[in-house]
Protein backbone atom coordinates (compact mmCIF):
# COMPACT_ATOMS: atom_id res chain seq x y z
CA UNK A 1 0.00 0.00 0.00
CA UNK A 2 3.09 2.63 1.17
CA UNK A 3 4.83 1.41 -2.21
CA UNK A 4 2.20 2.08 -4.65
CA UNK A 5 2.34 5.08 -6.62
CA UNK A 6 0.12 8.40 -5.55
CA UNK A 7 -3.42 7.77 -7.67
CA UNK A 8 -6.78 7.15 -7.49
CA UNK A 9 -6.19 3.66 -6.42
CA UNK A 10 -3.45 4.15 -3.95
CA UNK A 11 -6.11 6.55 -2.03
CA UNK A 12 -8.86 4.34 -2.51
CA UNK A 13 -6.51 1.23 -0.73
CA UNK A 14 -5.68 4.00 1.78
CA UNK A 15 -9.70 4.57 2.22
CA UNK A 16 -10.08 0.81 2.28
CA UNK A 17 -7.48 0.07 5.07
CA UNK A 18 -9.35 2.94 7.38
CA UNK A 19 -12.59 1.84 7.29
CA UNK A 20 -11.72 -1.45 7.71
CA UNK A 21 -9.29 -0.26 10.75
CA UNK A 22 -12.15 1.84 12.16
CA UNK A 23 -14.98 -1.38 11.41
CA UNK A 24 -12.71 -3.40 13.58
CA UNK A 25 -12.00 -0.95 16.24
CA UNK A 26 -15.94 -0.50 16.54
CA UNK A 27 -16.15 -4.43 16.88
CA UNK A 28 -13.80 -4.75 19.34
CA UNK A 29 -15.67 -2.22 21.86
CA UNK A 30 -18.63 -4.58 20.91
CA UNK A 31 -16.69 -7.55 22.09
CA UNK A 32 -15.63 -5.91 25.04
CA UNK A 33 -19.09 -5.13 26.15
CA UNK A 34 -20.13 -8.73 25.23
CA UNK A 35 -17.27 -10.06 27.30
CA UNK A 36 -18.08 -8.05 30.49
CA UNK A 37 -21.97 -9.23 30.05
CA UNK A 38 -21.07 -12.60 29.36
CA UNK A 39 -18.30 -14.04 31.67
CA UNK A 40 -16.43 -17.35 30.08
CA UNK A 41 -16.69 -20.58 31.66
CA UNK A 42 -13.81 -21.25 34.07
CA UNK A 43 -10.55 -22.40 33.03
CA UNK A 44 -9.86 -26.51 33.18
CA UNK A 45 -9.19 -27.58 36.82
CA UNK A 46 -5.95 -29.16 34.98
CA UNK A 47 -4.56 -25.87 33.84
CA UNK A 48 -1.41 -24.56 36.25
CA UNK A 49 -1.82 -21.07 38.02
CA UNK A 50 1.14 -20.40 35.75
CA UNK A 51 -1.06 -21.18 32.82
CA UNK A 52 -3.92 -19.42 33.42
CA UNK A 53 -2.07 -16.42 34.33
CA UNK A 54 -0.59 -16.69 31.13
CA UNK A 55 -4.05 -17.35 29.31
CA UNK A 56 -5.38 -14.03 31.09
CA UNK A 57 -1.77 -12.08 29.33
CA UNK A 58 -2.69 -13.67 26.29
CA UNK A 59 -6.16 -12.74 26.39
CA UNK A 60 -5.61 -8.73 27.51
CA UNK A 61 -2.57 -8.46 25.14
CA UNK A 62 -5.07 -9.27 22.33
CA UNK A 63 -7.44 -6.60 23.51
CA UNK A 64 -4.96 -4.12 23.75
CA UNK A 65 -3.79 -4.84 20.02
CA UNK A 66 -7.79 -4.34 18.81
CA UNK A 67 -7.41 -0.77 20.65
CA UNK A 68 -4.33 0.12 20.33
CA UNK A 69 -3.54 -0.67 16.39
CA UNK A 70 -6.66 1.38 14.86
CA UNK A 71 -5.85 3.79 17.76
CA UNK A 72 -2.34 4.51 15.83
CA UNK A 73 -3.71 4.50 12.63
CA UNK A 74 -6.14 7.20 13.59
CA UNK A 75 -3.79 9.10 15.58
CA UNK A 76 -0.97 8.40 12.44
CA UNK A 77 -4.06 10.03 10.02
CA UNK A 78 -4.84 13.12 11.97
CA UNK A 79 -1.16 13.61 12.88
CA UNK A 80 -0.31 13.51 8.98
CA UNK A 81 -3.46 16.18 8.26
CA UNK A 82 -5.88 13.55 6.61
CA UNK A 83 -8.94 12.73 8.07
CA UNK A 84 -10.17 9.44 8.48
CA UNK A 85 -14.12 9.67 6.93
CA UNK A 86 -15.59 5.98 7.87
CA UNK A 87 -16.82 4.40 4.30
CA UNK A 88 -16.66 8.01 3.01
CA UNK A 89 -19.98 9.10 4.87
CA UNK A 90 -18.68 9.60 8.40
CA UNK A 91 -15.97 12.10 8.97
CA UNK A 92 -14.17 11.14 12.21
CA UNK A 93 -12.36 13.87 13.86
CA UNK A 94 -8.76 13.99 14.23
CA UNK A 95 -7.51 13.13 17.54
CA UNK A 96 -4.22 15.18 16.96
CA UNK A 97 -2.93 18.37 15.16
CA UNK A 98 -0.83 17.93 12.08
CA UNK A 99 2.30 17.29 13.35
CA UNK A 100 5.03 15.51 10.57
CA UNK A 101 7.26 13.75 13.48
CA UNK A 102 4.48 12.54 15.64
CA UNK A 103 3.07 10.87 11.96
CA UNK A 104 6.52 9.53 11.97
CA UNK A 105 6.83 7.94 15.26
CA UNK A 106 2.84 6.87 15.13
CA UNK A 107 3.71 5.21 11.41
CA UNK A 108 6.32 3.15 13.37
CA UNK A 109 4.19 2.16 16.37
CA UNK A 110 1.46 1.13 13.69
CA UNK A 111 3.93 -1.10 12.12
CA UNK A 112 5.60 -2.41 15.05
CA UNK A 113 1.92 -3.17 16.60
CA UNK A 114 0.63 -5.16 14.02
CA UNK A 115 3.95 -6.75 13.79
CA UNK A 116 3.61 -8.02 17.94
CA UNK A 117 -0.39 -8.93 17.37
CA UNK A 118 0.39 -10.89 14.43
CA UNK A 119 2.75 -12.61 16.89
CA UNK A 120 0.15 -12.85 19.78
CA UNK A 121 -2.04 -14.64 17.63
CA UNK A 122 0.17 -17.00 16.17
CA UNK A 123 0.55 -17.88 19.82
CA UNK A 124 -2.53 -17.85 20.66
CA UNK A 125 -3.31 -20.06 18.28
CA UNK A 126 -1.06 -22.17 19.07
CA UNK A 127 -1.57 -22.81 22.98
CA UNK A 128 -5.32 -23.52 21.87
CA UNK A 129 -3.73 -26.25 19.53
CA UNK A 130 -2.08 -27.63 22.29
CA UNK A 131 -4.90 -27.75 24.71
CA UNK A 132 -7.00 -29.43 22.06
CA UNK A 133 -4.92 -31.63 20.89
CA UNK A 134 -2.22 -32.55 23.34
CA UNK A 135 -3.71 -31.91 26.96
CA UNK A 136 -7.38 -32.77 25.60
CA UNK A 137 -8.68 -30.35 28.38
CA UNK A 138 -11.68 -28.88 26.35
CA UNK A 139 -10.43 -25.26 26.36
CA UNK A 140 -12.15 -24.66 23.22
CA UNK A 141 -15.43 -25.15 25.42
CA UNK A 142 -14.33 -21.42 26.89
CA UNK A 143 -14.64 -20.03 23.36
CA UNK A 144 -17.84 -17.95 23.46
Amino acid sequence: MTGLPLSPTKLQVYSWHKWAGVSLFFLAVLRLLWRRIHRPPAFPSSMSVQARQLAHLGHWALYFFMFAIPLSGWLMSSAMGFQTVWFGVLPLPDLVGKDKALAQWLGSAHLYLNVAFMMTIVGHIGAALKHQFIDKDNVFDRIK
